[in-house]
């Protein structure tokens, strides 16, 4: 079989690739009507599986293909510490067991490289002072010592892993300023091979890196664990939308109003699990961090990725920030010889072309629950005018004030989204200033914050003597990590949280972020809109988002004259100069020369160090979990059953149940059964941290599983929250608790439980503990009207059975009122699962429909068959 290793001269050396232009041409084809990412695809196939080169072949027909699967294989993998500590955590696990059954447990252990970026802990428990960063570092690390042990632990006993320690950014500003290659290199003995940078990552922004031309996804933290550990993994070979851009932002729009217009649009054409590739002439106007502020969006729009291909503006930015010049000079020599330089002779073809004219972008939010909700800026006011026209008296430090519907209780420039944009960042620092000198301020019942992506921002804002203008209106430093997007962001002002005790006074919030799910960003904040870093201070100052900026004052001076948004806003030639003044590549470079020392708390840190992980019986934040308690030497050869029965419902769900519905997040209330626990182990309310934070304990995770305060389960309508019925004795009991008591009954009785649920089941965040958490419950199947990438690959990579409903029936549709038993049969190929549902009350009536099992790759029914991935790598482990 022809090889399709070549090589090309560069510098003084000879470099080896696969060359994608001769394959291609081989069998019939023009490389260049492919999209880039396909180019990419078919070049990491050709060079993992040069032997058989069926994979290939199809990528040459990919549009006739979507049917055939695909095998990837990241080159590297990025973790965050909410999900990174128990992804961790079942690696550690795994060595155990390895070792219990007798095998060599050193194999558990990453084989390509792995950054993990400590930044989902900070909370936003201190704002509105200088001191506030230093306050919330010290609270991070007294309420995170254990599991910041347990990391520093892991850096050392696991090869290939790097940690980077708090305080340093955001993982997905952080990989674009600074891990990510582009292209990179492997040498063999005398052989130099060069090939592309792809990533996946346990955050579902990890799509970020695809602005910068680094073709990459977000995973649930169970698939990153497979391929940190060398599995590769199959995707159907995807349908590419291309969207072609043309003209140029108009004066006013920023990009963050673009990557709104386009999560709405993309949302509108239904391109989940969709490659979207951007072209066009409007490329040429769109920096790097425009488009990494788009491309991070892609998990809001439906898309696997949103790509840009590689041109001047990627080596522009890698420039920038202050990448070696071997290195940059390497990407643009590699991408030009091998075809994934965009030359804009636009010759690739794509499944279906949309066009987004950049001329018509207008200044726009996104809300109240969803971030493909787009609400022009002009009309955010009649939002807010539908609710009744209830209002709330607060005391604060500026008099008695009587707060109307719209009100804002959080106001917050965080999220890697737009700190990683220096054009924004300086837009809202100059509108600090302007508004500083205008005479406005914020009034004092909005908390505001301020918490960039990495150090780099708030060393050019300082070096534009920004600073101070910010700091000013509230917006001092917080903490470099993912705050307020992630709900991390403290209590509200005490004064608005004592007048919100007696009331149900619905709070407004407003962030830069790219999430605003229900009860998201703070429990008290009902209606949240994501923004531009300028929004958010313009709104902040207004105090309220029931106002039109484009016409009604902002507020007044101090002679009481209006002053108008149009007032403040900087110029673009302003923005423009001082963005060029400012951004050099030595900021960078000092930032990024010592990110992995750590400051002086990390230093601190006591670790052993050892090979296996000296678990603590009775710590809450890390512990073994129970994932391969079932396997010994006499049982693990035995997986699951093609037939379930006598499964119960735990919940019945409606359209758009997101991870954020179903995962444990944000914080603990002690009601909770969660906060129970803690209480019960001697933890005080105080000391609870987040959800996120303590995902490397199974027993507070299954507790807050499907536990979301406004979650509705369909089973007891008319209540919010966590609840179910227990159908045995009719109950309405936490789902925590009913679970329980499910497991307690016999066999015949109960067998496992089952999921009903609606449209998108799983959107949202990458979260592996919306598939770990329902395990654990006893979940063995999730019947869906359809379900969102991620979490349908989380679930069977579990052992739970994705089954999607046939085209136009649902639980309603068959008449499924949830106090039914089900039996559910597999036929032979695992392409259809037979359901019988049976009244368990009075009639005992009988419903049977067939459901489409969704196992999408070759591996699927094998990950389902061994009850899930990581038990089938202790098997192939141990050779059992």
């Amino acid at each position: 079989m022809k090889s399709y290793k070549d090589t090309f001269p560069w510098h003084d050396q000879v470099m080896t690739y696969w060359n994608i232009e001769q394959f291609a041409s081989d069998h019939g084809t023009t490389v260049t009507k492919l999209p880039y990412t396909i180019r990419i695809l078919l070049e990491m196939v050709l060079r993992h599986d040069a032997n058989n080169q069926q994979a290939a072949l199809n990528l040459l027909n990919w549009d006739q293909n979507h049917k055939a699967d695909v095998p990837f294989k990241a080159q590297r993998v990025l973790l965050q510490d909410f999900t990174g500590v128990p992804a961790l955590v079942d690696i550690a696990a795994m060595r155990d067991k390895v070792q219990a059954l007798k095998g060599n447990g050193a194999v558990i252990d990453p084989e390509v490289p792995v950054h993990l970026i400590i930044d989902h802990s900070v909370q936003v428990n201190f704002s509105g002072s200088t001191a506030a960063f230093s306050k919330n570092q010290r609270r991070e690390f007294q309420i995170n010592q254990e599991r910041y042990q347990f990391l520093k632990w892991a850096q050392q006993a696991f090869d290939n892993l790097t940690i980077i320690p708090p305080d340093n950014g955001i993982i997905h500003q952080v990989n674009l300023e600074h891990i990510a290659q582009v292209i990179m290199t492997q040498t063999n003995h005398s052989e130099t091979l060069v090939y592309p940078d792809t990533v996946v990552g346990t955050d579902s922004h990890t799509t970020m890196t695809n602005g910068l031309g680094v073709l990459g996804w977000g995973v649930g933290g169970i698939e990153a664990e497979a391929s940190m550990l060398g599995e590769i993994t199959y995707y159907p070979i995807p349908e590419v939308i291309g969207v072609y851009l043309k003209g140029q932002l108009p004066d006013g729009s920023t990009a963050t109003d673009l990557a709104l217009t386009v999560t709405q649009r993309l949302r509108q054409e239904n391109v989940v699990g969709k490659f979207i590739e951007f072209f066009g002439d409007g490329l040429r106007h769109l920096p790097v961090a425009d488009r990494a502020t788009i491309a991070n969006m892609a998990p809001e729009y439906g898309a696997t990725c949103g790509y840009f291909p590689i041109d001047q503006q990627t080596i522009d930015y890698l420039t920038l920030t202050g990448r070696e010049q071997t290195q940059i000079d390497l990407v643009a020599a590699y991408a030009q010889q091998n075809h994934l330089w965009d030359t804009g002779d636009l010759t690739q073809q794509y499944s279906q072309v949309l066009t987004i004219d950049l001329s018509q972008i207008g200044a726009s939010l996104a809300g109240p629950k969803r971030p493909q909700d787009l609400v022009p800026l002009k009309q955010l006011k009649q939002q807010f005018k539908t609710e009744p026209h209830d209002t709330l008296t607060v005391e604060t430090k500026q008099g008695k004030q009587r707060l109307k519907y719209g009100a804002i209780g959080i106001a917050a420039i965080t999220s890697c989204t737009n700190t990683s944009n220096p054009a924004l960042m300086i837009t809202a620092g100059l509108l600090a200033r302007n508004a500083v000198k205008a005479g406005l301020t914020v009034p004092d019942y909005v908390k505001t914050s301020l918490a960039p992506g990495s150090r780099a921002v708030t060393d050019y804002l300082a070096k534009a003597g920004l600073t101070p203008y910010l700091d000013q209106l509230g917006f001092q430093l917080v903490g470099y990590g993912c705050t307020t997007c992630i709900g991390n962001s403290g209590d509200l002002k005490p004064e608005l949280i004592q007048a919100l005790q007696t009331s149900t006074f619905p709070m407004a919030g407003i962030l830069s972020g790219n999430r605003n799910f229900e009860g998201r960003v703070n429990p008290l904040i009902k209606d949240t809109y994501l923004a531009s870093p300028p929004l958010v201070i313009a709104f902040a100052l207004a105090g309220t988002l029931a106002i039109d900026l484009t016409q009604e004052p902002i507020g007044t001076n101090q002679q009481q004259q209006p002053i108008y948004l149009r007032d403040i806003w900087p110029t673009p030639t302003e923005i423009s100069l001082l963005v060029k003044q400012v951004m050099k590549p030595a900021i960078f470079q000092k930032n990024y020369a010592h990110i992995l020392q750590g400051n002086q708390l990390w230093q601190q840190l006591k670790i052993a160090p050892t090979k296996t992980f000296p678990w603590q019986k009775d710590s809450t934040y890390i512990a073994a979990p129970p994932f391969f308690d079932h396997l010994n030497s006499d049982t693990a050869t035995q997986g699951t059953s093609d037939m379930l029965t006598n499964l119960r419902v735990l919940a019945k769900l409606g359209d758009s149940i997101t991870t954020d519905h179903i995962s444990p997040a944000g914080f603990i209330g002690q009601q909770t059964a969660a906060g129970r626990y803690l209480l019960a182990k001697g933890v005080q309310p105080s000391e609870f941290n987040s959800y996120g934070s303590r995902r490397g304990n199974h027993e507070v995770m299954i507790r807050g599983t499907l536990a979301n305060i406004r979650i509705k389960n369909q089973l007891v309508p008319g209540k919010e929250g966590g609840y179910t019925k227990y159908w045995p004795t009719g109950e309405v009991l936490d789902i925590y608790d009913a679970a329980q008591q499910y497991q307690q009954l016999p066999p015949q009785q109960c067998n496992g439980l089952v999921i009903l649920a609606g449209k998108d089941y799983g959107m949202g965040s990458s979260r592996d503990w919306a598939a770990k958490g329902v395990k654990l419950l006893g979940v063995k199947a999730v019947i869906a009207k359809s379900f969102e990438r991620i979490h349908r690959s989380n679930l069977v990579m579990m052992g739970v059975l994705p089954l999607e409903f046939m085209p136009d029936e649902d639980a309603t549709t068959l008449g499924l009122t949830g106090r039914e038993s089900f039996q559910i049969t597999l036929d032979n190929a695992h392409h259809l699962a037979h359901v019988i549902a049976t009244d368990t009350f009075e009639s005992q009536s009988s419903k049977a429909f067939n459901t489409r099992i969704r196992f999408d790759t070759p591996s699927d029914a094998t990950y389902y068959e061994n009850d899930g991935i990581l038990p089938m790598i202790i098997r192939q482990t141990c050779h059992l």
